[in-house]
């Protein structure tokens, strides 16, 4: 008799994302939904699906000229769907119903937003719902005034709207191929105040984190009482702000890049561009061709790509609480301490030691995924029959795992094989590659332990 596969909270999570792709997926491949004679391709339906619900923002085929209003709508509920994930939908749609919210779906959720424990989640839950549509809101009133003048009154909201969605789930989507220009991102909107704040403010507000939000709500701006995983984030994210804003305003040939003739408008292009690769995918600066950024503002952005925002969030990557743990880590070895300290508290040795699995998973999904892209690439026209350079398949595949969506422009020249590695990074880096891995794993009895052994490290 066929064993029966027993549906725990970590498989539900990962078929919940899969079924919101196929789902996406088969909508996008409706004539409707996109401007073009007949329908999509089931390649870039599926590419665009996976990037939009794992709130990515890479994509094969421009937003605005390739897919119809119907089509950006469906795009939009994707992105939205992805930023405060599924689960939060469908306590929603229960809550909505009537139906009482019991112990199995309190579970579900408490897996689904990476909560520590599962007290607390109807509030948790009613915090992010709020707190989503009140953030992007703001955000969409606020850039109206940029677009509306620019775009017309429906057109205009419809644009405000979509992208502050997209900005608050760090999805990395955009309309602005209504300017002719193709893949352009915001790059017309370099030094612009509006654009150049609101935005990134957006960005960073998702990526904070669900928890952290109930933190600073419950104890307002009284640090000292904030819980350690708050001011861990907190800290972090400040040094991810201001270090990097620095470097690219003081390291950028702003000549080259034209446009910049005042030094605030160099120093806004800098914060949005040192904030969008943690992991929101928009740029005012040009990453590739000619009048380019340096290699030291893309360098750095794979890093900032690489370390993402912080868990329980929209945003992905590694996460700033888990790169801050590893430093501590090292900082307590290089102190000779047996535990790892901070602000006057233990951490827990179970998260060291899960964040450093993490971390090593991480990149060596990046490190197959760039070989990948270059085997696969190696004899591609589109790249002279040159293939990609290490720096473009790297800073390709950060994008896709870390949830990101910048490119270097190589993206809709890719072959087939290349996009279906990024798919399967995207769904990796949204879905979680620990819960990927765990969510088929069947629980065996414990085993008598090993006779213990060390071995050299260093």
């Amino acid at each position: 008799m066929p064993r029966k596969i027993r549906l725990t909270p970590v498989r539900l999570l990962v078929l919940g994302y899969l079924a919101v792709i196929l789902i996406g997926t088969l909508l996008l491949i409706i004539p409707d939904a996109s401007k073009i004679s007949g329908s999509a391709s089931f390649m870039d339906a599926l590419f665009t699906t996976v990037s939009a619900s794992c709130v990515t923002g890479l994509i094969v085929q421009d937003t605005f000229q390739h897919w119809s209003l119907f089509g950006q709508i469906v795009i939009l509920c994707l992105i939205q769907i992805g930023g405060i994930g599924f689960m939060t939908i469908v306590y929603l749609l229960l809550r909505l119903g009537g139906r009482k919210i019991g112990l199995k779906e309190r579970t579900f959720m408490q897996e689904a937003v990476s909560a520590p424990v599962l007290s607390g989640m109807g509030k948790l839950t009613t915090t992010i719902l709020v707190g989503t549509l009140l953030f992007e809101g703001i955000g969409a009133f606020v850039l109206c005034f940029r677009f509306v003048p620019d775009f017309g009154w429906g057109q205009g909201i419809w644009m405000a709207v979509f992208t502050a969605v997209s900005a608050f789930c760090n999805a990395g989507f955009d309309l602005m191929g209504i300017r002719g220009t193709p893949f352009a991102s915001v790059t017309s909107y370099a030094g612009d105040p509006i654009i150049c704040l609101t935005i990134p403010l957006l960005i960073l507000i998702g990526g904070l984190g669900f928890f952290v939000w109930l933190d600073i709500k419950r104890n307002k701006f009284r640090f000292r009482k904030y819980e350690l995983h708050t001011k861990l984030v907190l800290i972090m994210t400040a040094i991810l702000i201001v270090v990097p804003t620095l470097i690219i305003w003081l390291g950028e040939d702003w000549s080259a890049l034209g446009g910049h003739e005042h030094w605030y408008e160099r120093l806004l292009s800098s914060f949005f561009t040192a904030v969008t690769p943690r992991t929101a995918g928009f740029n005012v600066l040009p990453l590739s061709g000619a009048g380019s950024v340096r290699s030291v503002t893309i360098l750095l952005s794979i890093i900032l790509m690489f370390i993402g925002g912080s868990s329980g969030s929209t945003a992905g990557g590694v996460k700033t609480n888990t790169v801050a743990v590893l430093f501590l880590s090292v900082f307590s070895l290089a102190r000779g301490k047996r535990s790892v300290e901070c602000f006057g508290r233990r951490i827990d040795d179970t998260n060291v030691k899960n964040a450093a699995q993490f971390f090593t998973m991480f990149t060596a999904l990046i490190i197959i995924g760039a070989t990948m892209l270059c085997l696969f690439e190696a004899n591609n026209p589109a790249f002279g029959g040159e293939g990609v350079t290490v720096t473009e398949s790297v800073f390709e595949v950060v994008s896709a795992i870390a949830t990101v969506g910048l490119t270097m422009g190589i993206t809709p020249s890719l072959t087939i094989g290349s996009q279906i590695v990024l798919c399967v990074l995207m769904f990796l880096g949204r879905a979680g590659c620990m819960t990927v891995m765990l969510s088929w794993r069947t629980p065996n009895a414990p085993a008598a332990e090993k006779p213990l052994e060390k071995v050299r490290i260093g």
